[in-house]
């Protein structure tokens, strides 16, 4: 398919869901919409949520996965066994990435013991789910020159309601340092306007209150008072066409993203909205700043989170770096 925009998609997508009727594959008086969803996943989103505290974009998160592989288990619990729980993870398609493959491992290991807290089968299971190693600090975040940055920020255009939004998208992700989640969950009721401030819950839920810098506060002003149509939703970044609705999750965030770098002409960079978190972060320790300075901005639980930026700075690990046994001084 050549186009990349929304209609574009769509309209392939309608095309191939023809192709898929003409030759029988689906079931013509089966509507898209039609597919039950196991109740099984009705009843760990409950769990997640009770016993768990797990936000609602987790639970979304957990419920895709496990849908994936869900039928592989069979209906009846009673009849789960180690031979089948070890295949969901083994036997994996080769191009799943290895954060992939970490969330089958641990999406699995939460609906057994869901599984098992219902009585529905045997706790012994929980020790059948192979391990997704995992080396700690084996890789090196991504990031973008500051220099780059400033230029994709100067290439968002101000003309439209899009440019408008992902300008101040862009510049909440590259000022702030914010997680997509962040951007995705903001509320109009998280801004401060008076002290600078916005409120963001993150994963745990905690609201935690950061500065908000001039030109990404002034960037999110123009959008609220000039783009962002007049709904009744208090979330602050919606679709541009009607009915208006909020971004349907964090993912959307990425997916602007993607496109900014598209539009203006960005090739070979990291992609993701993860990116900015990681450039500023490793901007910081550059400036002088010390990792538990940095943890506390990126409102890290444990400063071995942190600790992977120590290997982004090449100069300074230079500076410290021992010469090889028998190397030429």
């Amino acid at each position: 398919m050549t186009g990349t925009g929304t209609r574009d998609r769509r309209r392939g997508a309608r095309r191939f869901v023809n192709f898929l009727r003409e030759r029988g594959v689906i079931n013509l008086s089966a509507p898209p919409d039609a597919l039950a969803i196991d109740p099984r996943l009705d009843g760990l989103a409950e769990w997640l949520r009770h016993e768990r505290g797990a936000t609602e974009e987790t639970i979304r998160r957990y419920q895709h996965e496990a849908g994936r592989w869900i039928g592989v288990l069979g209906k009846d619990p009673g009849h789960y066994n180690a031979a089948i729980i070890r295949s969901i993870v083994l036997d994996q398609r080769q191009e799943r990435s290895r954060s992939s493959i970490r969330m089958t491992v641990t999406v699995l290991r939460a609906f057994l013991r869901f599984t098992v807290s219902q009585g529905l089968c045997a706790p012994f299971l929980l020790h059948a789910v192979p391990p997704a190693v995992r080396r700690k600090l084996s890789t090196v975040p991504r990031v973008i020159p500051a220099a780059t940055i400033e230029d994709i920020i100067a290439s968002s255009g101000t003309t439209t309601p899009v440019d408008i939004r992902d300008r101040a998208i862009l510049l909440l992700l590259a000022r702030m340092a914010l997680r997509a989640g962040d951007v995705w969950q903001l509320r109009l009721s998280d801004i401060d306007w008076r002290a600078s401030r916005l409120r963001l819950h993150g994963k745990s839920r905690r609201g935690t209150m950061l500065p908000l810098p001039q030109d990404a506060g002034e960037a999110l002003l123009a959008y609220i008072e000039d783009a962002r149509p007049v709904v009744s939703t208090d979330r602050v970044f919606l679709r541009t066409q009607a009915p208006f609705t909020p971004l349907r999750s964090s993912a959307e965030i990425a997916g602007i993203v993607a496109r900014v770098l598209k539009r203006g002409g960005f090739s070979h960079l990291p992609t993701g909205s993860h990116v900015f978190r990681h450039s500023l972060a490793s901007a910081w320790l550059r400036d002088g700043a010390d990792l538990d300075q940095i943890g506390v901005a990126l409102r890290h639980a444990s400063r071995d989170t942190t600790a992977i930026y120590a290997k982004v700075d090449i100069s300074m690990l230079s500076a410290v770096a021992q010469s090889w046994p028998g190397a030429a001084s």
